[in-house]
């Protein structure tokens, strides 16, 4: 019975799809070695950045104040008694707040379009695999009365290395065994794995429904089965305090927008386009002036949630440059997500501002600092993640394309 009204949920789903008009998608059939000087310099700056951050008191840490970093609330007459999201600052259930968010690795194949459970993401996550492809991991806090998630592919460790920081469960369909399993041994790594075997059971988590897609495009959960998945597995549901970074972005006040414009080198970012670092899906964002949000597309169309039939929107978009290797004998690719001094680019409000970014360790999130080491503050909402790889990729602001090499914003040369 309950197979049965899952697949009328998704029957029905793709027939309002098809009726919007959202997700019109058809079936179809650098060498890192050259940047070790460079990072030995930029290592060596670490150590005196390390200790200022390490310095800072809890004070500091729950309300950042420097003359470069956007105001946070003045309204210290009432005490602020709301519970809010440490993936968005918005208000959310005390309940939800304790619970640990998921992990879900998204295909992004063309004929697996669209997914369901995508108006849900909170922080939204796309990062290359082998062959030029992309993937993306949604990392959903508020998952437990969804009743479709998926569908599920792989996934790489460094996503997993991630979703750590989060201290989410990971739902995946396998991965590389010889790249991944030393992730999923891990006593402090927390998965699902559809296919079973060395990189950890499934649990009962999955199940297929027939679309009339490829066999690995039918692969879907939902709450229900990760909650029973969880409890045979002995998972904790609820955030492991040793595990659990209260921090994962610095956020401006609700009724306090940073519009960026106090950055002497901020500049206007109304069209981001990804494609010279992810040149088959050509990921892109369009930032819509009346609701203040950059809406996602893919393929060039429209990437919107199989369920309610919306278009991804985010408040903030982050494209952070990573150092990255083949590994293997077939082009996988690792990334480097626990380091610091890469560039990175902050972009909300339609403007972009260009930062660097560091990451302490698993369970510690990243902060983007602007070149004075003053914290750049998102605003309350949805946000992007585009980790792409140094010295290698380009990306695209407004019809100009930047080099992931240099100095901050540095155009391409023809």
């Amino acid at each position: 019975m309950k197979r049965t009204r899952t697949i009328i949920l998704a029957l029905s789903a793709a027939l309002c799809l098809s009726i919007s008009g959202c997700g019109g998608y058809k079936t179809m059939t650098a060498d890192p070695s050259e940047v070790k000087a460079k990072q030995a310099a930029e290592d060596k700056k670490a150590v005196a950045e390390a200790q200022a951050d390490d310095s800072v008191s809890a004070e500091d840490k729950s309300t950042p104040s420097t003359a470069a970093e956007p105001a946070e609330s003045k309204k210290k007459e009432k005490a602020d008694t709301t519970i809010r999201s440490i993936l968005t600052n918005e208000e959310i259930d005390p309940e939800v707040k304790k619970q640990r968010p998921l992990a879900v690795m998204y295909p992004i194949n063309y004929e697996a379009q669209p997914q369901y459970g995508l108006s849900n993401v909170d922080v939204f996550y796309e990062m290359i695999e082998e062959g030029n492809m992309s993937r993306q991991m949604g990392i959903i806090q508020d998952w437990q009365n969804l009743d479709l998630i998926g569908n599920i592919r792989s996934t790489r460790s460094y996503f997993c290395v991630e979703a750590m920081r989060y201290d989410a469960i990971m739902i995946h369909f396998g991965g590389p065994i010889d790249w991944l399993k030393w992730v999923t041994d891990r006593d402090d790594f927390d998965n699902l794995n559809g296919v079973g075997g060395v990189l950890g059971g499934d649990y009962g988590a999955y199940f297929r429904i027939d679309n009339g897609k490829a066999m690995e495009h039918t692969a879907f959960t939902n709450a229900e089965s990760v909650k029973n998945a969880c409890a045979a597995a002995g998972y904790s549901l609820e955030i492991r305090p040793q595990y659990y970074d209260e921090r994962q972005f610095y956020f401006n006040d609700p009724d306090d927008r940073n519009t960026l414009e106090q950055y002497k080198d901020s500049i206007p970012a109304k069209n981001i386009d990804m494609s010279g670092a992810f040149p088959v899906t050509q990921s892109s964002l369009v930032y819509n002036e009346e609701d203040h949000k950059y809406y996602k597309y893919l393929y060039g169309e429209p990437q919107c949630d199989a369920v309610t039939g919306e278009q991804m929107a985010f408040d903030n978009v982050i494209i952070q440059e990573a150092r990255f290797k083949y590994v293997g004998n077939h082009g996988y690719v690792d990334l480097d997500t626990i380091s610091r001094g890469r560039n990175a680019y902050v972009l909300t409000e339609g403007r972009c501002v260009p930062a660097h970014w560091w990451r302490k360790d698993y369970h510690k999130h990243t902060t983007y600092y602007y070149e004075d080491d003053s914290r750049i503050h998102l605003n309350t909402g949805k946000t992007m993640i585009f980790i792409i790889r140094d010295h290698m990729d380009t990306f695209a602001i407004d019809g100009v394309s930047y080099m992931t090499e240099g100095a901050p914003l540095t155009p391409v040369s023809y």
